[in-house]
């Protein structure tokens, strides 16, 4: 009987045990996460290229040296519908983009030197590696949240103009 007590004891511990175990693990888990936050630094504008009306009118990120290009929008988790990044490039040719370690869907627009939209990639697969090239060359490239291109109706042609914040 009193063996029976003893096993009984011995495996509610270690039941015990190895609960405590599992959620030490899920929060050290959870601190580990890359946590980046959006920072306004520029405004632009989407414009329908016959009339020259604003389609819409965003705040901006701005990608334009090595680093902030090559990472982009990776690892954000949310991206608001008034927000985009638009990467500067210091010369015009072809592009091509991918979603690594971008966790949102997003639609890539290539723009030329004459601030006019040449392409899209439309609804990007989240943490895809495959290549989303450019179908004329670019000198700009904007990142909004997958679907918005279709939803503003934005077409080859249309324009942008933007204005970044000087600090």
């Amino acid at each position: 009987m009193q063996f029976r007590l003893f096993l009984k004891s011995v495996l509610i511990i270690l039941a015990l045990t190895m609960l405590s175990s599992c959620k030490e693990e899920k929060t050290a888990k959870s601190e580990d996460k890359v946590v980046v936050s959006f920072k306004k630094e520029g405004t632009l504008m989407l414009k329908k290229a016959e009339t020259d009306s604003i389609i819409k009118t965003l705040d901006i990120e701005i990608a334009d040296d090595e680093y902030t290009t090559q990472t982009g929008l990776m690892y954000r988790t949310t991206l608001e519908t008034n927000q985009g990044m638009l990467f500067i490039f210091p010369n015009v040719q072809m592009r091509s983009f991918y979603m690594k370690n971008t966790k949102i869907p997003l639609d890539i627009i290539y723009i030329d030197e004459d601030l006019a939209i040449v392409s899209f990639q439309k609804n990007a697969k989240p943490l895809d590696e495959t290549s989303l090239p450019s179908e004329a060359p670019a000198k700009y490239v904007l990142e909004i949240n997958g679907g918005l291109s279709d939803e503003w109706q934005l077409a080859i042609g249309d324009k942008i103009s933007f204005t970044p914040i000087n600090e």
